[in-house]
């Protein structure tokens, strides 16, 4: 009896065990070998693209996209698509990749749940964010086309891919985004441009009838105040001549003034009253996102607005205190302490030279928090604000 020849072995199961090791060699000359379609599924409808996504390989899911590899497809029998396997990963980059390939967050498994939910659920929070935040750069791009009988657009296009940036940023602490503007100073010089744009965005997110995301349209219109007040403080300022006085740095002041301790010598009461303001000024009252904020500030026993503020845009997240952050910008882990007392941590020397003025006061000795007797006023009146934002729900 003749030997029959022998089946050349199919690219399904050694890409399969490729990325389960995380053999990038094998897995390219797997590729290599194969011409055709890569949407390889395994026994349990898995795509190679998911199976890559699960394993948090940026690399090979950067491959299987160059090569057309789809993104939505999948067969698992729990409805479970490739973002939500790359948000089990937990790494933000992949998900970031399958989010600009087209991914669709809003899609949910078969017991009813988002990939940002489901890494919410094992504890991959900058994951959440990272999907939570994201917006296609497309939505940005559209207002740098002239609409209708418009002879220019609303955002002039070379600011199209810095405010897409500013827009994805997760850190979203208000001394954080002036440093990112300051950064990008084409953004500031066009801030009424800019503001007006991010405020039609928000619009739009609460009119796109089942797919409205009230949550984005809030993080637009923060964005946007932002802007307006750092803009605000640079028009008060008086020039000098014919140029501005270099000495007052917009964004540094705006920071100084956020940063600024209450009477207790802790309490951010500038930055608490701003950020109230912000959600105030939030015109859809009617919506849950509002309600849940208004209702978490005017709590018997409130928490800081600005971890409202990051609760409703990133999401809950547990051991928050565990977590080291800047004390200038709120970046997660920074890399340097204070050199005298190594009490306080920073981004770099840019954050440290920002936070001195308060943190000097205290460096290299006790902190001891000072009582305030009762004669004692608050920078702010927050029983103000509290009043005004539960007549705003109530109303």
């Amino acid at each position: 009896m003749e030997n029959k020849p022998e089946e050349p072995i199919a690219p399904e199961n050694p890409i399969f065990t490729a990325i389960a090791l995380g053999d990038l060699v094998e897995f390219k000359n797997i590729l290599a070998q194969h011409k055709g379609n890569v949407d390889f599924f395994d026994e349990n409808g898995m795509t190679a693209l998911q199976h890559a996504a699960y394993k948090g390989s940026k690399e090979m899911v950067q491959l299987l996209l160059d090569r057309g590899a789809d993104v939505i497809s999948g067969k698992h029998e729990y409805n479970y698509t490739a973002l939500h396997f790359g948000a089990l990963s937990g790494n933000s980059e992949v998900c970031k990749l399958l989010l600009d390939a087209g991914a669709k967050p809003i899609t949910t498994n078969s017991v009813g749940r988002t990939a940002s939910q489901m890494a919410a659920f094992v504890g991959n929070h900058h994951t959440v964010a990272t999907i939570n935040n994201y917006v296609p750069l497309s939505e940005i791009s559209f207002y740098s086309v002239p609409q209708g009988q418009q002879t220019e657009p609303y955002l002039p296009p070379f600011l199209v891919e810095p405010l897409h940036k500013f827009v994805l940023c997760v850190n979203i602490h208000p001394v954080r985004l002036g440093l990112n503007l300051q950064h990008t100073p084409a953004l500031l010089d066009n801030a009424d441009k800019v503001s007006n744009v991010l405020e039609m965005l928000c619009k739009r997110e609460m009119t796109r009838g089942s797919e409205t995301n009230e949550v984005m349209s809030f993080k637009y219109h923060y964005l946007a105040y932002v802007i307006r007040e750092i803009n605000n403080i640079r028009d008060k300022q008086k020039p000098i001549g014919d140029k501005e006085d270099k000495k007052h740095d917009i964004v540094e002041m705006f920071a100084k003034k956020l940063l600024k301790p209450g009477k207790d010598g802790v309490s951010l009461d500038l930055m608490d009253s701003f950020l109230k303001d912000c959600v105030r000024e939030f015109p859809y009252r009617e919506c849950t996102t509002f309600h849940q904020m208004v209702s978490s500030l005017t709590s018997k026993d409130p928490p800081p607005a600005l971890s409202v503020i990051n609760c409703t845009i990133n999401g809950q997240r547990g051991f928050v205190d565990a977590i080291p952050y800047c004390s200038t910008c709120g970046e997660e882990k920074p890399a340097k302490k204070c050199s005298k007392c190594k009490s306080v941590q920073y981004c770099d020397r840019e954050c440290q030279r920002l936070h001195w003025f308060v943190h000097k006061k205290a460096c290299n000795r006790e902190l001891s928090v000072p009582v305030i007797t009762s004669n004692s006023k608050p920078t702010v009146d927050t029983a103000e604000l509290t009043s005004e934002l539960q007549n705003l729900v109530a109303g």
